[in-house]
């Protein structure tokens, strides 16, 4: 928070970068067993939940992060019946993974249930699938759920976790790495929101190091915008169990029929198109 009360600014020291909005007033805060979570009205972004100082989501821009952390994947997938979401708390990638009549059971692993709840409350458009007979809710810890996950049950992990800091530190090692590659059927995938390409391309090239090193055998990133994450540049690592072509189930049709904001084919396809600086970090 800013000397300013009137805005919230998230600042980062490590990139000399931050990011403010304009704010209307504070209309919740607390500290859980986990993190510190707030929520503000902002004057031009509706509702914004941020934990422990920094944005999670904001009423005006979440589309952007749900729709490309979920649909990618999912369409790159030839039948992803049973997903699992790590993290996702405020249930808006669960809500777009349910878009997907293909998929039978969807549940999502999230440690802090005081996020879920209060997404219920001031993101309630994010929580319409909640009580859809495919989805199940799980609070608990992601690491210990992955560790016990029957092997070979999975077809799409998705890793909606918060920066690589506290609760969700472990979401980004090699160890738990190996624990989605053992859960994923032949031919699974995983993806993992993975910071901006500008900013922590480090952590990015890290993060494809250690799932190859996992046994992975390919993997892939996307980029899309995202407003109020740092440089405004975000992006999702994608690691395949089986080597080969991604599949691209859905035509044009199957695509109008999810009612998505940014999604298409034209998008999907500029997702995986990467700029040379970050295809040669990957690559080396």
């Amino acid at each position: 928070m800013s000397l300013d009360e009137s805005w919230f600014t998230e600042p980062v020291d490590k990139t000399g970068t931050a990011f403010s909005l304009k704010l209307g007033r504070h209309v919740h805060g607390e500290q859980t067993p986990f993190q510190k979570i707030d929520i503000y009205q902002t004057e031009s972004f509706g509702y914004l939940m941020t934990i422990d100082g920094c944005t999670m989501v904001s009423t005006r821009d979440n589309f952007l992060y749900h729709e490309m952390m979920s649909h990618p994947a999912l369409n790159s997938h030839p039948a992803p019946e049973q997903v699992v979401i790590v993290g996702g708390g405020d249930c808006g990638t669960l809500r777009e993974v349910l878009k997907h009549p293909e998929v039978k059971s969807a549940t999502q692993v999230e440690i802090d249930e005081r996020v879920t709840r209060l997404a219920e409350q001031y993101f309630p458009e994010l929580c319409v699938a909640n009580h859809d007979p495919r989805a199940t809710l799980f609070f608990g810890d992601g690491l210990a759920w992955m560790k016990e996950a029957k092997p070979e049950s999975l077809d799409v992990i998705i890793i909606d976790s918060t920066d690589p800091v506290g609760p969700a530190e472990g979401l980004f090692g090699a160890k738990f790495y190996v624990d989605c590659l053992r859960a994923l059927k032949p031919g699974g995938l995983l993806v993992q929101q993975s910071e901006s390409p500008i900013l922590h391309l480090e952590l990015i090239t890290e993060m494809h190091r250690f799932m190859r090193q996992a046994g992975f055998a390919q993997t892939r990133l996307i980029h899309f915008p995202q407003t109020i994450y740092p440089s405004g540049w975000w992006s999702g690592s994608i690691a395949q169990k089986t080597a080969g072509p991604l599949a691209s189930r859905l035509d044009d049709k199957a695509i109008e029929a999810m009612d998505c904001q940014f999604y298409n084919a034209d998008t999907h396809a500029a997702a995986f198109a990467l700029p040379t600086f970050v295809r040669k970090a990957i690559a080396g």
